[in-house]
């Protein structure tokens, strides 16, 4: 049974989703209406993933009502700006052959997202989006935004897993009543997190995996989940962590795992950003 976390305008945002980064473009829809039959209606993508068409060829093909599902996407880079997305986002809900997008966030923290971020707001007031936010924005970036904005941003999509758990990102979004949710909740595949000691033992308590616990933790920390998986069998197992719940003391034991740091690139770092430039 999927459970909700409640967005700052009221919209309902189911806990877990099913995120199609690095899909190829090829198997997009194939994998997506495996998702849908597991149960999942949170489909994320992005217009830099270049798959939003197979996200809507398979919300088609599912035949279920639109309503049923949470489609996001993001606004790259190279769409920064008021002009030029504004008329991505038209592109996007044409993609997705949708009339509307239920979260629509800013990729990175470049480029003039303050005029993307304008366009957004417009779309909400025209009735093409439900909700919308950032991904990727440090602290700092995000508290500039937030309080020069009409719209609050529901939501900041940053790199949350077991060994970062962005706690001082946290507690800013949470001061500012903006939800987190996570990319890389596996932190793909790195420091062995799937044969991890600890999320391992606590496992074998619930019969449960690893990867099955480093997802109940972060939903029992408030945080939406998209794991993705081409794989069936792993997109079954990702959609069941509602039926055990970890106590007190394994969410310490977890907690500990924290190393408060990047496992993949740092959004302030010149060098990211120069790398992020050529992008744009």
């Amino acid at each position: 049974m999927m459970e909700y976390f409640v967005l700052n305008n009221g919209i309902k945002m189911p806990k877990l989703g099913y995120g199609v980064y690095q899909t190829p473009v090829e198997e997009t829809k194939e994998a997506v209406l495996n998702a849908i039959e597991v149960g999942y209606r949170s489909i994320d993508t992005a217009q830099a993933y270049r798959n939003e068409e197979g996200v809507g060829d398979a919300i088609l093909a599912s035949k279920l009502p639109r309503e049923e599902f949470f489609i996001t996407t993001k606004i790259w880079i190279s769409n920064a700006g008021y002009e030029k997305a504004k008329k991505s986002i038209d592109e996007s809900l044409k993609k997705l052959k949708t009339d509307y997008i239920d979260l629509l966030l800013i990729h990175q923290p470049f480029g003039d997202y303050y005029g993307s971020y304008r366009a957004m707001e417009e779309a909400v007031e025209e009735g093409k989006v439900r909700a919308i936010g950032v991904s990727n924005f440090s602290p700092d970036r995000f508290i500039d935004l937030q309080h020069f904005a009409k719209i609050k941003p529901a939501v900041n999509q940053i790199e949350t897993h077991v060994f970062q758990q962005q706690k001082e990102s946290k507690k800013y979004l949470q001061k500012y009543g903006c939800q987190i949710e996570s990319w890389g909740p596996f932190a793909e595949g790195k420091n062995n997190i799937f044969k991890n000691e600890v999320l391992t033992a606590i496992g074998n308590h619930y019969g449960k995996t690893a990867a099955q616990v480093a997802l109940r933790f972060l939903i029992q920390s408030d945080v939406v989940v998209i794991p993705k998986s081409v794989h069936r069998d792993r997109m079954e197992q990702n959609f069941n962590i509602f039926d055990f719940a970890l106590n007190v003391e394994e969410m310490k034991q977890i907690e500990a795992l924290d190393e408060a740091r990047s496992l993949f690139l740092d959004h302030t770092d010149p060098a990211t950003v120069e790398f992020f430039m050529t992008l744009a």
